[in-house]
């Protein structure tokens, strides 16, 4: 386990869910302090907590029940970054490995479909589990609003739903990206494009969505499929660091399916890096800047914490 925490994650206020409802909050009354009651009271209807992990289900582990455990105190929408059933991903998998834990939230879950997904022809199992959440059957993605940031939820199964440049899903998010009015972005899909892990290779297959999303000022990408935890600094498609324009990328396979991956080379932009914890990744999206927090299944374990800015 190499790194340390950074700065201490500031609690979620008011929370939006789903595909952006409007936040109610109550107009101050007129004279003094109403000015600084009414910003205050508007940056936090305006806040909202995404929290989650990938490669999640399993009927022969008891981790991804502890992880499940965490969201319990945990206000916001859930992502998923992949891999939902790390078996093969029929229905008996969703109903009788995922369901009785992470399923026990599934009307805040949010997901993206992984690898072991499509072990059943098609992800048919995920998405008639996940049914309209999931976004259009058979695509795999889909985007929504969380206070002031835009969500977009991608695939990177790009053997099964392409990922390159031109491509249906790639023009779908170019065209996503330029029609929201939000100024903060986060995505989140499967693979890792960037990885110090020995687990899985880097999936430069989806280099062009990430592309697309640097060029349209994106802030964070999430990901899993190596079962570790990792947080880059903000890099370019490149893999240079860019802290003006770049995007952070997170790998979180830390939902307790399978076992943990080790670590090889650790690349140069890569800040922070565990391999023997489970937890979860809690994102505080504000108007602006966001906190992130890893969240592990046991208080004393590792963490890591910090804030970041939008572009």
């Amino acid at each position: 386990m190499v790194g340390a925490a950074c700065t201490a994650l500031l609690s979620g206020a008011c929370l939006l869910h789903g595909t952006g409802p409007t936040a109610l909050f109550r107009r101050p009354a007129s004279g003094a302090g109403a000015t600084s009651a009414a910003g205050a009271g508007a940056t936090a209807a305006r806040t909202a907590v995404l929290v989650g992990a990938g490669d999640i289900g399993s009927c022969v582990s008891s981790w991804d029940s502890r992880t499940a455990d965490l969201l319990t105190d945990i206000d916001g929408t859930i992502f998923t970054a992949g891999d939902n059933s790390q078996d093969e991903g029929t229905h008996d998998d969703f109903a009788e490995c995922f369901g009785p834990t992470w399923g026990r939230f599934k009307s805040r879950i949010r997901p993206v479909p992984g690898n072991h997904d499509y072990l059943t022809e098609n992800a048919e199992g995920y998405f008639d589990y996940f049914g309209r959440a999931a976004g259009p059957e058979g695509r795999g993605y889909y985007s929504y609003d969380a206070g002031d940031w835009h969500v977009v939820a991608l695939n990177s199964n790009c053997s099964q739903v392409s990922c390159a440049k031109g491509s249906a899903q790639e023009r779908w998010l170019r065209a996503d990206l330029g029609a929201t009015e939000k100024t903060c972005t986060a995505a989140f899909w499967h693979h890792s494009l960037f990885t110090s892990s020995d687990g899985h290779h880097a999936a430069t297959e989806t280099l062009p969505l990430f592309q697309a999303l640097y060029d349209h000022g994106a802030e964070i990408v999430v990901s899993g499929h190596n079962h570790v935890y990792e947080r880059f600094a903000p890099q370019n498609p490149r893999g240079e660091r860019d802290d003006a324009h770049g995007i952070r990328q997170f790998t979180v396979g830390t939902g307790g399916g399978g076992g943990h991956y080790g670590f090889g080379e650790i690349l140069p932009n890569s800040q922070v890096h565990d391999d023997r914890t489970f937890g979860v990744l809690k994102l505080t999206l504000k108007p602006g800047s966001y906190d992130w927090r890893f969240v592990p299944v046991e208080a004393g374990m590792f963490t890591d914490s910090g804030t970041g800015s939008c572009h």
